[in-house]
């Protein structure tokens, strides 16, 4: 495992082994049976390319009523709970005993991308955002705290985390592309992103 640092974001490769990610695979799974994907639009009305689920206290969900956290799945069912495991990689790589009420479960498919912008729908950005990549790799693009500056770039592989906190927890950031079928944990291909995040 390779502790990186770009751009005040701290990137973990090859955090979880072959092993874990097949295990919070399962677990995922379980997540998206209670809580299906859905296809979220922007408030403008504009499709967004990755399909979202989550778990946890809240959800993190837009459509034209706007960017918010719910307590419940659009279809009106509270959140499974974060699996422990999720957990653990929080308590392993913040050290806080605050744990994070929102997993946010993104996934890319085939052409599949997301623009830059910053995590800022929470009541405190005191608190770190943890985002775990799993399947096929993503071309992470990483900014500052004012869009329009210069940007550094990574690819991301199963198994890597990067950690957002400090400078870096305003940063934009966002999925320019991922490399379809560049891994083989998700039979079908793509890219599954777990962005942890305390909300209030």
């Amino acid at each position: 495992m390779a502790h990186l640092r770009v751009s005040e974001f701290d990137i973990h490769k090859s955090y979880l082994s072959g092993a874990a990610q097949k295990h919070l695979l399962v677990e995922l799974r379980e997540i998206v049976r209670a809580a299906p994907f859905v296809s979220p639009v922007t408030p403008r009305g504009k499709p967004m390319s990755v399909r979202m689920t989550a778990a946890g206290d809240y959800g993190w969900i837009t459509d034209r009523k706007g960017y918010r956290y719910a307590p419940l799945h659009p279809q009106g069912t509270p959140w499974p709970a974060i699996p422990e495991v999720v957990l653990d990689i929080w308590r392993d790589l913040t050290g806080l005993s605050r744990m994070p009420e929102c997993c946010l479960i993104n996934y890319y498919g085939e052409g599949a991308r997301m623009g830059l912008h910053q995590d800022k729908d929470e009541a405190s950005f005191d608190w770190p955002v943890v985002s775990v990549s799993l399947g096929d790799d993503g071309l992470f693009r990483m900014g500052g705290p004012t869009r329009g500056g210069k940007t550094q770039s990574i690819w991301l592989q199963s198994g890597d985390v990067v950690v957002m906190s400090g400078t870096a927890r305003l940063s934009h950031h966002g999925v320019d592309r991922i490399r379809f079928g560049s891994s083989t944990l998700l039979p079908k291909g793509g890219r599954i992103n777990l962005t942890l995040r305390v909300v209030t």
